[in-house]
């Protein structure tokens, strides 16, 4: 370039004018790279599906989750938080005015390396102590089922928002595109029913496959219409039709989420005829396995079949899977429930942590084992336990979770957590982190705002993370 056409370029641009200019390219550069990659991503969706699996924000420690439930709220004070002050003063005035203070029946005694104190009505899973983070310094703000059993899921009894699993699903996708990303086995049709398995305002594709009915053994469940009478190119042909006229809805509409997600769980739903029916048979384990389960014998078989189909699924690359079991909600005749229900789940679950433990799935799978809330230290009636939003007992396994740790501590009688309290939005946050996913970041626009599972709240437990 020439003086003269430097001195002409003087005359028309003064030195800010230029700034200002170049400031205006640096930032049309930086706009075309987003939005470069957002169309990258967009076609990316497009020729891939919605259920691709997605690159992990943080780093990743779990790729999926399995989410026991026990619905209606186990009595921690009988099961993983010992209290022998509570023992030795039964009988006592309790916290509540007019109730007394009722010690655990049960003897409790520490277990491998760890030293967790666990109940005599829990012995196989005792066997898994060392492989447990038990957290007895959980709370919640509901003392109701079907809200707090709601708010468990989804972060909020308030509003329909998405579930745990669909977030999970939303964030990561899934490993196997021929089955369901979420699935959730027997879940209750009461406290919220399909809300706890839903994906509310998220695409309807990230909402959870339901397997049974909570009320009903498993061993009667199937997915219906799962296996069809017709050939497949003859099914194909007459899905491509159906598929044509959901198209042109959807073209007519511009946007329409609800068509999308029919087409989507149809495209789906034939792509799960080849694969879901052998993960679903459990016949395929040898005799050995499904008796470790405690298959075939009362009373484990059905959480036995539960825990069982939840290893094939996620082995087979489902990211998110949920049982629910219950009830556990021992208002009264405690003595002989807690003892029911604990011998339906303890040796099935001690079974699932050892089995994934064997196929290496431990490591990098989550089991997350909690009920809604806790029951109180006191009686209700003669030999019950009401409802305890204050302080209840949760455990977690693998997954990139520290064994062999107690993190928190509920007061002498287990009925106020006073040591690192965690909150459920804490409890979602730390799930969401160990599948490397940042809770504040995973959103999703809908009605003018950015929701997340977590909303404004929650923090990740860093400490009982490896």
């Amino acid at each position: 370039m020439n003086r003269s056409t430097c001195s002409t370029i003087e005359k028309l641009y003064t030195r800010r004018d230029v700034l200002q200019r170049s400031a205006c390219g640096f930032g049309w550069l930086a706009f075309a790279g987003m939005a470069g990659r957002t169309a990258l991503s967009a076609q990316s969706t497009q020729t891939q599906g919605p259920l691709a699996p997605k690159v992990p924000t943080l780093p990743q420690r779990a790729k999926r989750v399995i989410f026991l439930c026990m619905s209606g709220a186990p009595s921690h004070v009988d099961l993983l938080d010992y209290k022998p002050r509570l023992n030795r003063d039964t009988g006592k005035p309790g916290p509540r005015a007019g109730s007394q203070l009722l010690g655990s029946k049960w003897r409790f005694s520490q277990h491998g390396q760890s030293g967790h104190w666990m109940s005599e009505l829990l012995p196989k899973l005792a066997q898994q102590a060392d492989k447990l983070c038990i957290v007895p310094s959980m709370q919640t703000d509901l003392p109701a089922h079907p809200q707090a059993f709601i708010k468990l899921h989804t972060g909020t009894a308030q509003f329909v928002r998405p579930s745990m699993g669909a977030w999970t699903l939303y964030g990561l996708g899934t490993e196997n595109q021929n089955l369901p990303g979420f699935v959730s086995l027997t879940p209750p049709s009461g406290f919220g029913g399909a809300t706890n398995y839903g994906s509310s305002f998220l695409p309807a594709i990230y909402q959870g496959t339901r397997i049974g009915q909570n009320d009903r053994p498993i061993r009667h469940a199937s997915v219906a219409n799962l296996q069809g009478r017709s050939s497949r190119s003859d099914q194909r042909a007459e899905l491509d039709f159906i598929q044509t006229l959901n198209r042109d809805k959807q073209n007519r509409d511009s946007v329409n989420p609800d068509v999308e997600g029919v087409i989507q769980s149809y495209e789906l739903a034939f792509r799960m005829q080849q694969e879901m029916p052998q993960v679903l048979d459990i016949s395929r384990e040898t005799s050995v396995t499904q008796h470790a389960y405690g298959i075939d014998k009362d009373p484990t078989d059905d959480m036995g079949r539960k825990c069982l189909l939840a290893r094939r699924l996620v082995e087979a690359g489902v990211r998110f899977v949920e049982i629910t079991h219950g009830n556990w909600d021992h208002h009264f005749d405690l003595n002989n429930k807690l003892q029911k229900s604990c011998r339906e789940v303890d040796q099935p679950i001690a079974a699932l942590l050892a089995d994934l433990e064997q196929r290496d799935l431990l490591r990098d799978t989550l089991v997350v084992w909690t009920g809604e809330f806790g029951r109180t230290p006191y009686a209700e009636g003669q030999d019950g336990r009401d409802h305890n939003t204050k302080a209840f007992t949760m455990w977690m396994a693998g997954g990139g979770i520290k064994p062999g740790i107690t993190y928190g501590r509920s007061d002498d009688y287990g009925y106020e957590a006073v040591e690192n309290p965690v909150q459920i939005a804490d409890l979602h946050a730390t799930i969401l982190a160990t599948l490397g996913l940042d809770h504040k970041a995973l959103t999703y626009r809908h009605a003018g705002r950015d929701f997340r599972l977590t909303d404004v709240k929650g923090n990740v437990i860093e400490e009982i993370m490896i």
